[in-house]
């Protein structure tokens, strides 16, 4: 028998996940562009970590990766680049360093509840709301779909 509780987090997760499957793609002046990229290149000088392309290398879960930045270093994994906002790769490989990073600093999972948590991390040191909705665009209404679907849904950035 399922729970309240089990149903509920269903129901969120199918909601957050609609909410990017059929979202529109979102137009993102050069402007918010330019401002992530500033961002991002800011929080890439404060990571205190060794950080490592990888196309094979991935955690399984939290504590592999945890254990990883305890020991200054962080396999940053080619699977979650965008390439939808057309902006140099660097900055997709910042993004996900960064969002690992927060992850560690909120001990938190890969579960949706975890997403949201490091969302929340992240998004207080964003520069504006823009920059915001792109990254809960990728952090959580993106992960909601993967949940869904069961495998990675085509990036797209979708302001709800």
């Amino acid at each position: 028998m399922k729970t309240t509780s089990t149903i509920a987090k269903r129901s969120k997760v199918e909601t957050l996940a609609k909410l990017y499957l059929e979202g529109a793609p979102a137009e993102i002046s050069q402007t918010t562009i330019s401002e992530l990229c500033d961002w991002l290149w800011e929080e890439f000088q404060s990571i205190p970590l060794n950080l490592e392309f990888s196309w094979y290398s991935r955690y399984n879960n939290p504590a592999e990766m945890f254990a990883d930045i305890q020991q200054n270093h962080l396999w940053v994994s080619a699977e979650n680049y965008d390439t939808t906002m057309d902006i140099n790769p660097i900055y997709n490989f910042i993004l996900q360093a960064m969002h690992d990073g927060d992850h560690y600093l909120t001990d938190s999972d890969f579960s949706l509840e975890g997403e949201i948590e490091t969302y929340n991390a992240t998004a207080k040191r964003a520069p504006s709301l823009d920059i915001q909705k792109i990254i809960y665009s990728e952090g959580v209404l993106r992960v909601a779909a993967r949940i869904v679907l069961g495998s990675t849904p085509i990036s797209k950035i979708v302001f709800p």
